[in-house]
């Protein structure tokens, strides 16, 4: 069901409301702007229901740079094997446990690594809008991740536009013209090709 972001704020809300916690998934490709929606969802939710809501993104589960050197895939770095599915499978668990003041970890993209014990999500925080590309890959093993989100998003974008803002991402990161393209078009449409081509399909579908 495509839907507009204000709609979807009410739907959610129509949710938790029949729940005592509510995890949403909020998947896309790269360059579909999930931390942006993720964040627009959560300030539109908090101001009508002041803390209910806050972001966890997948991102905190990059593995280090130092595992992926020695593992020879620094170049595919955002591709599904280069994240903790189990560490984030295990995140949600607990979430979905209720567990109160749950340590959780972000990434860095200035520092290019994630930071451990970076945020921490509280027991009356009842509504957990989880972003990443991968959530709703259809795959091993993130295919376990299924049962643990209770309403699930995904982002569409035109391609032009997806792989213009993967252009600009890089080059906001102090790449040239030719470096920006070649770092989009090695890694993040082939990333991105894979979300569109094997992820379930969402409960909503919002066109960003």
């Amino acid at each position: 069901m495509i839907i507009a972001i204000d709609d979807l704020v009410t739907a959610i809300l129509a949710r938790a409301a029949e729940t005592k916690r509510l995890i949403v998934a909020i998947a896309g490709p790269p360059g579909a702007g999930k931390s942006t929606v993720s964040a627009a969802l959560s300030t539109a939710i908090n101001a009508r229901e002041a803390n209910a809501a806050v972001v966890v993104p997948m991102d905190g589960f990059h593995l280090d740079n130092a595992i992926l050197d020695a593992r020879d895939q620094r170049k595919r770095k955002g591709s599904p094997p280069t994240f903790d599915c189990a560490g984030l499978e295990v995140l949600l668990k607990r979430l979905r446990a209720g567990e109160d003041n749950v340590v959780i970890p972000l990434f860095d993209r200035k520092l290019d690594l994630a930071r451990a014990g970076a945020a921490v999500v509280s027991g009356d925080q009842r509504i957990l809008l989880v972003e990443g590309n991968y959530l709703l890959l259809d795959q091993s093993p993130w295919d376990r991740l299924a049962p643990l989100f209770d309403l699930t998003v995904f982002l569409q974008v035109d391609r032009v536009e997806m792989e213009n803002r993967l252009v600009q991402r890089w080059l906001g990161f102090g790449y040239n013209v030719g470096s920006a393209q070649q770092r989009a078009l090695s890694n993040d449409i082939p990333n991105a090709d894979l979300v569109l081509s094997a992820s379930r399909p969402a409960d909503f579908t919002v066109i960003n």
